[in-house]
């Protein structure tokens, strides 16, 4: 029988029951390897104590994946659609629990997972399913038809992070299941529960055993152990640039296509004809998640002729983001998720006011104590200091003024990340030249987190390697192979 731990409601919601094993093939599985503890970073309780998957274990998963591959392949999209409706149907169905499940691993707003984050985890489900089903596009050159099939790739191994970990999951599980794929997905240790409980709801959908293995552990030696694994067709990671050129290196020793989503330091440009109360808004907003959002504006860059007055627009956009426990109506930033993390954190904040930094607002832990961080931004900061050139992944901004739109684009594009970018302005020129000028996946004109499920989504330089959405999913987690056929060149059709 699986090992089980139990969450509280605590009044927020119901207990939930999470099994902490891994699961391998179609059963739960006891880790071979060294347990690990779960801590809440609302208040630091201990949930219980995770199995580890032994480097064996990976590589049974890994088989399994394999041998469930030509069968799940064999169904066609039209029949795994069938199976993936009914698994994002298992998750919508099981909102309230995965809400209570989340908010208490990873500290997110309640309220976010209830009203947003769940239902975006069962669409990423549904979207990708659908759009398999979508006919390939036949071009035609000439006196030859060139069909285009996107065939399944194989073993997929998917590794996601902590500050969204469900949402994040489904992100990579839909299209890689939806193109006829397996997956082993490795949760991150610091929030894995959601995680496991998705390898209920998908054997309770109906998805074949070993077509959806979890592999619970560390990153150095559970997630270590499957990037490793020979048998795999694609890895697809989520998490820092730092751990990304480690998978990154293993995949090319065995030449198996990785796709990267990493690290971000965005810029949020504000030109002096920009709605300023909604900018104001939206760099308050950077702060929610606690500031643990790969693609948040960290980096505000604002006209100088309005930079006085901005500042008061934004110092009175972020009182309503109020500190505490993220079950608790009102409160609009959560702790960080771990002690490294407030350490990682404060330590950046440090050494910026030591060298001659200046909070605007914030500066350091918040009065609850505990994992909790004041929002913070720091001004008279440098462009080529830390807290400018490196990610916090903390609710910190830095705020930089700018004379021209030339200095704005030198600002912006002036570290080694390329993630996304934000840009308020009036004029629809300006738009379109700085947006043209950024360095970025993603450019967000007056307006943030806008996501199109296919839209292409992943970062330039060291935030990333390859993209993710619609087809540039099915792309990645797909064998593409051209037919080129001579027209009238059939004598029969057999």
């Amino acid at each position: 029988m699986s090992q089980q731990l139990t969450i509280e409601g605590e009044g927020f919601g119901p207990d939930v029951p999470v099994s902490t094993d891994c699961f391998i093939g179609a059963e739960r599985v006891a880790g071979e390897g060294e347990p690990f503890e779960v801590t809440s970073p609302i208040d630091g309780r201990s949930l219980g104590t995770m199995c580890s998957a032994s480097a064996a274990q990976v590589e049974r998963a890994v088989r399994a994946a394999t041998a469930a591959f030509p069968a799940w392949a064999a169904l066609g999209p039209q029949r795994r659609k069938e199976v993936l409706m009914r698994f994002a149907q298992g998750i919508s169905a099981r909102k309230a629990e995965l809400s209570v499940v989340e908010t208490r691993d990873n500290g997110s707003l309640l309220i976010a997972n209830q009203k947003r984050l769940v239902d975006r985890a069962a669409q990423n489900i549904r979207f990708f399913a659908e759009f398999a089903c979508d006919a390939p596009p036949v071009m035609i050159a000439g006196h030859v038809d060139n069909h285009v099939h996107h065939a399944p790739a194989g073993v997929a191994a998917l590794i996601t992070p902590w500050n969204a970990p469900l949402m994040l999951s489904t992100w990579k599980v839909g299209p890689a299941l939806a193109a006829g794929n397996t997956v082993v997905l490795k949760p991150p240790e610091w929030a894995p529960l959601s995680c496991s409980m998705l390898a209920d709801i998908a054997q309770q959908a109906g998805i074949p055993g070993g077509v959806f293995n979890v592999v619970q552990g560390t990153g150095s030696v559970t997630g270590q152990a499957l990037i490793e694994q020979t048998g795999l067709a694609r890895i697809s990671f989520t998490g820092s640039t730092d751990t990304g050129r480690r998978v990154g290196k293993a995949a090319a020793e065995s030449v198996t296509p990785a796709s990267l989503e990493l690290g971000g330091k965005s810029p949020f440009i504000v030109f002096a004809d920009a709605n300023l109360d909604e900018a104001a808004k939206t760099v308050a907003a950077q702060f929610g998640n606690a500031g643990q959002v790969c693609l948040a504006g960290t980096r505000v860059i604002v006209d100088a002729r309005v930079a006085e007055d901005f500042e008061r627009r934004v110092r009175k956009a972020a009182e309503p983001f109020v500190v505490g426990d993220p079950r608790t109506r009102g409160v609009r930033v959560g702790p960080l998720i771990h002690p490294r993390q407030l350490e990682r954190v404060d330590g950046f904040v440090q050494r910026a006011l030591a060298q001659g930094a200046k909070a605007m607002i914030g500066g350091g832990p918040a009065e609850q104590g505990g994992l909790y961080y004041q929002p913070t931004i720091l001004h008279k900061v440098e462009q080529q200091s830390e807290i400018v050139q490196h990610e916090v992944f903390g609710p910190v901004l830095t705020w930089q003024t700018f004379g021209s739109e030339d200095e704005a684009l030198r600002l912006a594009n002036g570290t080694e990340y390329g993630l996304a970018a934000m840009l308020y302005t009036g004029s629809a020129g300006r738009a379109e030249r700085v947006a043209a000028g950024l360095v970025a996946g993603t450019v967000w004109v007056n307006c943030f987190f806008v996501r199109d499920l296919a839209a292409p989504f992943g970062g330039a330089r060291s935030s990333g390697i390859g993209r993710e959405g619609g087809q540039h999913s099915f792309d990645f987690f797909c064998d593409i192979k051209n037919v080129a056929i001579a027209r009238d060149s059939f004598t029969e059709e057999s």
